[in-house]
């Protein structure tokens, strides 16, 4: 049914298949000559980035037509473990027949995103995100050489972590993607924070415009004023326990459609919200499975618990969902 990832699995479990497959097969590995890039009239870039944290390395090489500035070939050499292989291979082929300028915009994060199987479900473990942040540095270290500039003037956002390289707008969208909550969570993620520290909070070595507390109590801001909005919007109620039984039943539609019903209509299935009743400190949502769910042996285990998980962070931690 697609939610059993959620609950558990072995760490292989955490790698999309695109990740595993460009591991073992990558496409575009190999090196670009001078007299291969002279043959297609073009300048050959060769960059290199390292990450001190892991010791990964990647060599991109790019064969780019001068008169057009577009890159016609991209190929990497990568010394490190096999995701940092199919981040590589990702960012290089995202590279090719873009200009110079299109392909310093392509982000960690539109690496990432690329090796998804599913758009919401992350291609790596968090503590392999590191990896596409490599890829984004040597293409700016690429772009760099080719234009004969300082690697820095291609940052048009705020960097947050200098360390790694970790951009405000990249932080924000990593948290709310992954519903993040803590420092350590996003070390994990985007190794911000993992080094000097002074990105963590005030009183490092370092004074910054903004840290990492500061982008989760935003977050949480953020998250609080949404739950006030299906308040309002299901009748003005203060709590989800406080609401009449119509308004439960809009709440808990609401964070169905949003988070829940796409998956299970890409399965085959469908799920209809039947009563909601008070059960001494518990909320009882009874709910009826249609199409494929209604027959599928996860309906009663990993669906179950991925729906009821969502409800009990979104409306009210005594939720239980109970199929009949």
């Amino acid at each position: 049914m697609g939610f059993d990832s959620l609950i558990g699995g072995t760490i292989w479990d955490e790698y999309s298949n695109k990740v595993t497959e460009l591991m073992n097969n990558p496409k575009n590995m190999g090196e670009i000559t001078e007299e291969q890039a002279e043959a297609m009239g073009a300048k050959l870039i060769v960059a290199d980035f390292g990450a001190e944290s892991c010791g990964d390395a990647v060599r991109l090489y790019w064969a780019v037509d001068p008169k057009t500035d577009v890159i016609l070939e991209s190929k990497f050499k990568s010394f490190g473990c096999g995701t940092a292989i199919a981040s590589s291979d990702t960012m290089a082929e995202l590279c090719k027949g873009k200009t110079v300028d299109e392909a310093v915009k392509i982000t960690n994060i539109d690496v990432e995103k690329a090796m998804r199987d599913e758009p919401d479900t992350p291609a790596v473990p968090p503590q392999k995100m590191h990896c596409s942040v490599m890829a984004y540095d040597v293409i700016k270290k690429a772009a760099a050489q080719y234009k004969g500039v300082d690697m820095e003037s291609f940052e048009e956002d705020i960097i947050v972590c200098e360390c790694a390289r970790v951009s405000l707008s990249t932080l924000r969208e990593v948290i709310r993607l992954n519903d993040l909550t803590t420092v350590e969570q996003i070390t994990d993620y985007t190794k911000a924070g993992a080094f000097c520290k002074s990105c963590i909070k005030p009183g490092g070595h370092e004074e910054k415009d903004i840290y990492l507390v500061d982008l989760l109590e935003e977050y949480e801001k953020e998250k609080m004023a949404a739950a006030a909005t299906i308040g309002n919007e299901s009748g003005g109620a203060g709590s989800f326990k406080e609401m009449t039984i119509v308004q439960k039943i809009k709440a808990v539609d609401k964070v169905i459609d949003e988070n829940i019903r796409q998956m299970l209509i890409m399965d085959g299935g469908d799920m209809e919200i039947l009563d909601i009743k008070e059960n001494g400190e518990h909320i009882d949502i009874y709910i009826r499975y249609l199409g494929a769910c209604s027959g599928c042996a996860s309906s009663s285990t990993g669906t179950l618990f991925a729906i009821e998980n969502i409800l009990k962070e979104k409306l009210d931690p005594n939720i239980r969902v109970l199929p009949i």
